[in-house]
């Protein structure tokens, strides 16, 4: 049985990473797609678990060659969801969930209408703005 593809969009900063997180961890058969990025890791991030690190170059050699399902650049950095790994999970029956913004959800959507879209909007624009600005800072 096929997998189903979920994808969780939202603006930076608006917690989709703390739901998306309980989510996985209370459930067996969900798996969290892991990005391939070119920012640098923020402290606490492991690569190869919570990111793919690579190079500018890497990752454009990567978006060339169509290996990605989406990526986007946000922040002047460059996000991007491998199509081997998430179609090997959904032939596995395991349901995968993409963390991604609004960019990467549309493009997703037009390469994989079966998928399943969730938005999540922040609590406030306060609440926003100040997560924002910890994120920069960081």
């Amino acid at each position: 049985m096929l997998g189903s593809l979920f994808i969780v969009a939202a603006p930076s900063g608006a917690g989709k990473t703390s739901l998306v997180n309980a989510l996985v961890e209370q459930q067996d058969n969900i798996a969290l797609s892991i990005s391939h990025t070119t920012r640098k890791a923020r402290d606490g991030e492991v690569a190869d678990k919570d990111y793919f690190f690579v190079s500018p170059r890497v990752f454009s050699n990567m978006r060339e060659r169509g290996d990605f399902l989406e990526s986007a650049t946000v922040y002047d950095h460059s996000y991007g969801t491998s199509s081997e790994a998430v179609f090997e999970q959904l032939k596995a029956g395991i349901d995968v969930i993409l963390e991604i913004d609004w960019q990467g959800a549309k493009q997703v959507r037009k390469n994989y209408p079966k998928s399943i879209g969730i938005f999540i909007l922040p609590p406030s624009k306060k609440a926003l703005e100040q997560r924002l600005l910890r994120q920069r800072a960081g």
